[in-house]
């Protein structure tokens, strides 16, 4: 007798391999859903389970669908996925990944250039990275109460003002070149006194590019010279600024070697 074995086929690679996201782990499914359209997905559905809410989501340049778990509001796993989950063929195919690809050095002519490795002013970038984190400046809380009045002996209802820190989350990019770069700060960022950087960005001023620390200063206004730093191992950037501004996170870029990038 002979039994015939039929094998659903799962296209390779499909699955046992990066979806190129991992980075976004953690992040607030908020922000990052617009990250991830920046990268090519678009999202084709999902469902929710007890503690936590799945959606797929379909590129078509890779031919990939990932499934994320989203628990607590945050980015709880990203997993490949079969096409089909993605409401695709089941025979698509992904492409050469993005991490898979040479990576563009600036003055090679045979470096072919794309959207990744833009142009600023005529300068290529050579490192463009997006950070997500949480952001904290000063800020004036308002509200009502009774105070003492020891002049007139008694308690007196009215208005009070106070400086407290506030914390949010956040979302910046930064970019460098050959002896420079930029930073685009969210509007969380900029205080209501700022010298006006251009259209959201900021030059950066003493940028040190280093093989595993990247360190620049910006000018925010006559008070506030934040310093950055991005730690190439690990993807960990901080902006440490006046008082309590600041910003702390992760950056994300594209391919990933012994260091983050």
């Amino acid at each position: 007798m002979t039994v015939s074995i039929l094998a659903t086929a799962v296209p390779t690679g499909a699955f046992g391999q990066t979806t190129g996201l991992e980075d976004m782990v953690g992040a607030r499914a908020g922000q990052a859903e617009g990250e991830l359209q920046r990268r090519g997905y678009v999202n084709t559905g999902g469902s929710k389970g007890d503690d936590r809410s799945y959606t797929n989501w379909w590129s078509a340049a890779r031919g990939r669908c990932v499934a994320i778990a989203t628990m607590n509001g945050r980015y709880d796993s990203i997993t490949p996925t079969s096409p089909p989950d993605c409401r695709k063929p089941a025979n698509a195919r992904p492409v050469t990944d993005y991490a898979e690809r040479p990576a563009y050095r600036p003055g090679r002519p045979s470096a072919a250039r794309d959207d990744d490795q833009p142009l600023v002013d005529g300068r290529a970038v050579s490192l463009g990275l997006v950070c997500f984190g949480d952001g904290t400046r000063d800020g004036i809380a308002s509200g009502t109460s009774w105070t003492w009045n020891s002049r007139r002996d008694r308690y007196e209802y009215g208005r009070y003002n106070e400086t407290r820190t506030e914390q949010f989350d956040a979302s910046l990019t930064v970019q460098t070149w050959d002896g420079g770069g930029r930073i685009r700060l969210p509007k969380s960022l900029v205080p209501p006194l700022h010298s006006r950087g251009s259209d959201g960005w900021w030059d950066l001023s003493d940028v040190m590019v280093g093989p595993d620390t990247i360190r620049a200063t910006y000018r925010l206004n006559g008070m506030n010279k934040p310093k950055v730093t991005i730690d190439r191992r690990t993807g960990r950037i901080t902006v440490k600024g006046f008082s309590d501004y600041g910003f702390r996170g992760t950056c994300d870029t594209i391919g990933h070697e012994q260091r983050r990038f």
